[in-house]
């Protein structure tokens, strides 16, 4: 079966490249770096020529509301209607646990405006919804940062490993697709100001962390439902203590 995988050169679309071939698949990374622009079209023909499945886990490379919401609508067109001309049977993407349950996050709502544009084009789909992953929990202390402490939500959040998404993304590729919305989440959630504290202690950072409410999560201001995923939920099998130890040895 060949397997194009956009984004396939990021965090997740290289770990699916290498997966899929393990299981003795035809996956082709495909980002800019290979010659495809999923933004200008460039190069998309090509490489779905003969193609059965694409996976789309491109990122945008702003975050700017205007620019990141412009970024998913154009990708997603482009590439679902290069698909439908290729007679690519399945079209799968990768989007965020409760993203309408965060209207105020302008990335959120983009990953929204992708989902609504993949349901409605008529393409064979699965998307599946994963929560932050264990590899952005640095990057999701620090924007809690207020001088030199970190002022972080006490709402649970349910990370997952790249690794466990990875493992779903293959399965689902494997699959006949769904036409609906699966989600994976760790295994376990916890508040954020723990995460955090577990985070800091472990890089050997002597911040203090400080539980406030009213923080903000990218511009939102968060419940314990925001950020965690339902009971119907694929589960990941990296406990984030067990992958904080891995990384912290590395």
């Amino acid at each position: 079966m060949k397997i194009v995988v956009i984004g396939g050169s990021g965090l997740i679309g290289s770990r699916l490249v290498n997966a899929l071939r393990g299981c003795g698949q035809d996956a082709l990374a495909a980002s800019p770096r290979t010659g495809v622009n999923s933004i200008t079209g460039e190069g998309l023909a090509h490489v779905l020529a003969g193609a059965d499945t694409v996976v789309d886990v491109a990122n945008a490379p702003s975050w700017d509301d205007q620019a990141v919401l412009d970024f998913f609508e154009t990708s997603s067109r482009n590439l679902l209607a290069a698909e439908a001309a290729a007679g690519v049977g399945h079209h799968v993407a990768l989007s965020i646990v409760g993203s309408e349950r965060l209207p105020h996050t302008g990335y959120f709502r983009a990953k929204v405006a992708q989902e609504l544009l993949i349901k409605a084009s008529g393409m064979p789909y699965t998307i599946l919804r994963a929560t932050q992953f264990f590899e952005f929990v640095g990057a999701i202390v620090q924007s809690f940062a207020v001088g030199e402490a970190i002022h972080a939500s006490p709402a649970l959040i349910q990370p997952v490993a790249a690794d466990d998404v990875v493992a779903a993304l293959t399965d689902i590729v494997l699959a006949a697709p769904v036409n609906g919305t699966l989600e994976i989440a760790g295994p376990e959630a916890l508040p954020i100001d723990e995460l955090a504290g577990r985070f800091l202690q472990a890089s050997g950072d002597r911040r203090k962390v400080l539980p406030d409410v009213n923080a903000r999560y990218f511009g939102a201001v968060l419940d314990d439902q925001s950020l965690t995923a339902g009971k119907t939920a694929r589960l990941g099998a990296i406990r984030f203590e067990d992958w904080l130890a891995r990384s912290t040895a590395r």
